[in-house]
């Protein structure tokens, strides 16, 4: 049974929704299998200009990995693994990305929130970066791109769950929309930014990646993810 949806509009905006109501689309190893099938499907269609990230269920984008799953070590090994490409790949997708945040974002949904070019807040957001209570080695790569140095710190070091307001206030989100109109208004964004030349679009952000060098640092810190995972004490299951 599939736990995502994909889908391109006659305008090229891909719509890739996770799609586990019940576990607050808690990212398993099959969603993470399936949302980077469909990212390898976006990368290779030339008609997609904007890939928006959305979920079925407005009460949450997704509440972070699931540590309810039942893995052997290798298991837990590979679905690192398959967290650290995640990020790489929403992070170095060549068009632009936009995130709708609605409701929990908790942990694993966070970071493919932040690895996300453009974000929509939902009114009901609920961000949260938990790594430091945890011990993982997990945010810095992208957070400090998006939101500098200070407010990177506070939201890493202290894990305090941030509302819509504050993530309007320090860049966190672009926007802020109705819980039940954040898919919405994020696709009205990619519509917008799909009227652009694709290959001026595509060029700008891979300037900005280039001077920034965002995707590398975001392979370096997946590299510490997956060996923390194999050596360290790795995420908690709970049963």
């Amino acid at each position: 049974m599939s736990v995502t949806t994909y889908d391109v509009d006659q305008q090229g905006v891909a719509l890739l929704r996770l799609d586990r109501p019940d576990a607050r689309n808690a990212l398993n190893t099959a969603m993470l299998e399936e949302m980077l099938g469909h990212l390898d499907t976006a990368r290779r269609d030339d008609a997609v200009r904007v890939l928006v990230l959305s979920s079925t269920d407005h009460l949450a984008l997704s509440a972070g990995a699931d540590v309810r799953e039942r893995l052997e070590e290798e298991g837990r090994v590979r679905r690192m693994e398959l967290f650290a490409r995640l990020y790489d790949e929403l992070t170095g997708f060549p068009r632009p990305t936009i995130a709708a945040c609605h409701g929990s974002c908790v942990g694993g949904g966070a970071e493919v929130a932040v690895a996300c070019d453009l974000r929509v807040g939902g009114s009901n957001l609920r961000l949260r970066f938990p790594g430091a209570a945890l011990g993982a080695p997990v945010g810095p790569a992208r957070l400090v791109t998006l939101c500098g140095l200070s407010v990177a710190k506070y939201l890493l070091l202290s894990g305090k769950e941030v509302n819509a307001e504050q993530a309007l206030r320090w860049g966190l989100v672009h926007k802020v929309a109705p819980a039940a109109a954040t898919e919405e208004q994020s696709l009205a964004l990619a519509a917008a930014v799909a009227e652009h030349p694709p290959e001026a679009v595509a060029r700008l952000k891979r300037m900005l990646h280039e001077w920034d060098d965002v995707e590398g640092r975001s392979r370096a810190e997946g590299e510490g993810q997956v060996e923390w995972q194999r050596s360290g004490p790795g995420l908690p299951y709970e049963s």
